[in-house]
C-alpha cells in the first residue's frame, strides 16, 4: 500500500515506514491521522501468519518454454548488470543457453519436460528460491501442463515474486526491493485444510 500525502508548504522526502504490515510512505513526518486509517488492527491468517526472509542477493528462477527462450534469453541479457548481482536457477536447455550467453553461473536442474519444474516448485516449497521468471506460452499445449500448473501454485502458495511475461520481469526486477532484504508474508494454510476437511 503506498500513500501520498501532498502539501504545498513541506518539503517531503522518500522514508519507508514500518507497521505491523510493511507499508511504504513517502514523507518523513507521518500525518497520524492518515496513518491510523491504514493500519490495519491485527494481521488476518488469510494475510500472512508469519513471514521469511529474502536476502538481498535474491535466488531466481528462470524458466522459459520453447517459443519463448529467444526472448528470455534477450531480457536476461539486457538485464545482466542486474542478475549477476544474484544466484540464478533454471530448468535444462534454458538454464545452459542463459549460462552461455551471460558467461555467468546457473544451477541447472532437469528438463522442464523430465521433472525440471517440479524440481524448480519443490525449491519454492523448501524455501531454495525467492523469484521467478517463466516465460510460458500460452498458445501451445505442453506434455507437462500438470507440472506446469502445479509450479505456478507453489509460486503462489509460497508468495514469491512471480513474472510471466516481459513487462512484468522487467517491472519486478527493476525494483527497488532486489536491493534490500524483504520479509515475506507466508500463509499458514493448515488451519485452512483443516476447516475445509471438516466441512
Amino acid at each position: 500500500m503506498v500513500c501520498v500525502v501532498k502539501d504545498p508548504t513541506k518539503t517531503w522526502e522518500k522514508r519507508s515506514v514500518f507497521l505491523n504490515f510493511r507499508l511504504h510512505s513517502l514523507y518523513t513526518e507521518p500525518n497520524p491521522a492518515i496513518l491510523n486509517k491504514i493500519k490495519p488492527s491485527k494481521s488476518h491468517p488469510s494475510i500472512g501468519s508469519h513471514t521469511a526472509t529474502m536476502d538481498v542477493k535474491k535466488r531466481i528462477g528462470l524458466i522459459a518454454h520453447d517459443y519463448r527462450k529467444l526472448d528470455l534469453l534477450d531480457w536476461a541479457e539486457f538485464n545482466s548488470d542486474i542478475l549477476k548481482k544474484h544466484k540464478l536457477y533454471g530448468t535444462g536447455t534454458t538454464g545452459g543457453l542463459i549460462a552461455d550467453k551471460l558467461e555467468l553461473p546457473v544451477h541447472r536442474f532437469k528438463s522442464g519436460p523430465l521433472g525440471g519444474d517440479l524440481q524448480i516448485g519443490a525449491a519454492i516449497a523448501e524455501g531454495k528460491l525467492d523469484l521467478l521468471i517463466f516465460f510460458w506460452d500460452p498458445l501451445q499445449a505442453q506434455p507437462h501442463d500438470v507440472d506446469v500448473k502445479a509450479l505456478l501454485r507453489m509460486a503462489i502458495v509460497y508468495n514469491i515474486p512471480l513474472a510471466c511475461d516481459r513487462s512484468s520481469a522487467d517491472f519486478l526486477i527493476t525494483s527497488p526491493l532486489m536491493d534490500e532484504k524483504y520479509e515475506r508474508f507466508l500463509v499458514d494454510y493448515g488451519e485452512r485444510l483443516k476447516e475445509d476437511g471438516e466441512q
